[in-house]
């Protein structure tokens, strides 16, 4: 490869913000960055007394820089969160954070129901809470709140079709508001009201009108009420004891940030209204020998920035790592958020006691996750000991699955030196073969998977496990001899994994060759883990996937046969309701809620389905 013109490229570099991104010979990303004066910036990389080892390699990788200008450093900051989301270059650091934060949803209706959301959050057809750090803490606080508030958390085509109360009203989980005459609507709405306090942080307020409520319940003398209050106010002080580590009712994220040995661990605590709401480790990809300021600046604009539209940004951000330049972050966040945002590395108090805390959580998850790379490596150099080779980057391993020979799929796993890339996990659907050809299905599938004469060098595996053992490596071998590849380097291994007597781990066959002798390794051998551990992967991946289709496949045909619904109006009716069972319980009214559904269309599914 031709050495980059650093100089003539910097005379076109103006003393401005903006972005730039850097492209090997192959026209790939590499970097973005960010600079509040481009030519300084990348001056700075072709100055060999600032290059630091990452640099060295980043730059002897440089075929062209490109560089977009932008008004402020804001925008600049902004633009480059928007590209290495879209590109993922291999020299910056890249969170992987694309779900969705839930919230819990209360529904407006007249009586409204308690449940899970994702997704864009529209205030003025519902209420709702959070976000919250994960789908477990939310499913947690609906449980806790189902044992203290009964309020409904069923679905709407449940409620509406109920004749008599469920179990969650015998056990008094719930006041049974789908059944007439079990609830007034001004009992229920007082529930509901409570919920409303709890869910914002009020504990105050929810106290004090819990304790209002009771007195006037034993002034009326209804003591049946009373004591229901009574337990629930025993039941709030209870929660609060628990939850309340924090004495001021502030909005926080303290982030707890280590890296030790080349793993960096980023730890969030949420702290809302003074209450703990959660926290989520994350584990950035660190390219060697970054700048740990970096780590963070990139974390901060990644997590705020790329995250989901509907997360709330608190006004201060407590950190235990001081940046250099906190102004551009706090600006840009401010702007998002549109209130102030302050960045806080030295606090004090309460506020250093949280962050302690975030800081010791943090170095502890990077030990354990130390410890368990540690027993993943010596799996890894037990399977390179006993295959006799230098090293590992890559392994694939596949399975196929169908039931009763319908369905057939294939499943392929990838995994690295460092475990499982579930990234690169993929599923094919195998037609065109005889029900239940298992070899077919093999035949297949590493055809298509491999039949690629611009295989990239580093999608090439290593090892490539069979699971079936001597027959299904038979057609693996057979399909490799035919196969057009330029594999650039050795020829794959190939590895058959019969399974043991009564399909007991532990006493799996290895083999190398369609008609050799097998293999066995110690049923306690870290390789022979190592190889259950792709070989069951992939097992189930491929079950899934075969369970998936099955019921897409019956979903399908209980709608396909119904003139006038196509692909995009079942797909309409299934995401609107959940799924078969629930649209078979919605009335024609409800169905005709959906988009695209006539009255008349809605009648007609009706029938079908009851049919």
């Amino acid at each position: 490869m031709s050495q980059f013109d650093s100089a003539s490229f910097l005379k076109t570099v103006p003393h401005k913000p903006g972005i730039y991104q850097m492209f090997n010979d192959k026209q790939t990303i590499i970097y973005v960055g960010k600079a509040k004066d481009l030519n300084n910036r990348l001056k700075s990389y072709f100055n060999n007394s600032k290059k630091t080892l990452k640099t060295d390699m980043l730059v002897s990788h440089i075929h062209h820089i490109e560089f977009t200008i932008t008004n402020t450093e804001t925008e600049a900051l902004l633009l480059e969160q928007t590209y290495i989301k879209k590109y993922q270059p291999r020299y910056n650091v890249l969170l992987k954070d694309d779900k969705s934060y839930p919230f819990i949803k209360l529904s407006k209706e007249q009586h409204p129901q308690l449940s899970l959301y994702r997704g864009a959050v529209n205030r003025k057809k519902d209420e709702f809470f959070g976000p919250y750090p994960s789908g477990y803490a939310v499913k947690q606080i609906l449980a806790l709140l189902q044992k203290t508030f009964p309020i409904r958390q069923c679905l709407n085509s449940t409620y509406r079709n109920r004749t008599r109360p469920c179990l969650q009203y015998q056990i008094k989980r719930c006041l049974g508001p789908c059944v007439s005459g079990l609830v007034s609507d001004e009992d229920y709405l007082e529930q509901v009201n409570y919920v409303r306090l709890f869910l914002s942080g009020q504990s105050d307020q929810i106290i004090q009108k819990i304790t209002e409520d009771m007195q006037k319940a034993s002034s009326e003398l209804n003591f049946e009420k009373a004591v229901v209050l009574r337990d629930q106010l025993q039941a709030i002080k209870h929660i609060n004891e628990k939850q309340a580590i924090y004495n001021n009712n502030d909005n926080l994220d303290v982030i707890g940030f280590h890296y030790e040995s080349g793993l960096a661990c980023i730890y969030v605590l949420f702290i809302r209204n003074g209450q703990t709401f959660g926290h989520r480790s994350y584990f950035p990809k660190v390219p060697s020998n970054t700048e740990l300021e970096e780590v963070i600046e990139t974390f901060l604009g990644q997590f705020y920035l790329q995250g989901n539209q509907n997360r709330n940004i608190p006004k201060k951000i407590l950190l235990n790592f001081s940046l250099s330049d906190k102004q551009p972050i706090e600006e840009t966040l401010s702007l998002i958020a549109e209130h102030q945002i302050k960045l806080v590395d030295e606090p004090k108090g309460d506020n250093l006691k949280l962050l302690t805390i975030a800081t010791v959580n943090a170095q502890t998850e990077v030990k354990n996750k130390l410890l368990a790379n540690s027993t993943i490596k010596q799996r890894y150099d037990g399977l390179k000991d006993f295959l006799k080779i230098d090293k590992i980057n890559r392994m694939e391993c596949f399975d196929i699955s169908h039931f009763m020979g319908k369905n057939t799929i294939a499943s392929c796993v990838v995994f690295d030196d460092k475990g499982p890339v579930k990234s690169e996990f993929r599923r094919y659907n195998i037609t065109g073969i005889t029900p239940g050809d298992d070899y077919a299905a093999m035949q297949q599938v590493l055809s298509r998977r491999y039949n690629k004469k611009d295989l990239p060098i580093d999608k090439v595996p290593d090892i490539i496990f069979i699971d079936g053992g001597k027959g299904q490596l038979n057609q693996a071998l057979k399909v490799f001899e035919e196969l057009e590849v330029n594999w650039n380097k050795n020829h794959p291994i190939l590895i058959g994994v019969a399974k043991g007597a009564e399909r007991k781990e532990g006493l799996e066959t290895l083999f190398f060759e369609a008609h050799g002798k097998g293999y066995y390794l110690d049923d306690h051998s870290p390789a022979l883990l190592l190889i259950q551990q792709i070989r069951n992967a992939s097992h189930d991946h491929a079950i899934v996937g075969q369970r998936k289709k099955g019921t897409k496949q019956l979903t399908d045909s209980a709608l396909e046969h119904i003139e006038g619904i196509g692909a995009k109006r079942r797909q309409a009716l299934l995401k609107h309701f959940g799924g078969l069972r629930e649209l078979k319980n919605a009335s024609i009214d409800e169905i005709a809620q959906v988009q695209g559904i006539s009255k008349q269309l809605a009648e007609k599914i009706y029938l079908n389905l009851q049919q």
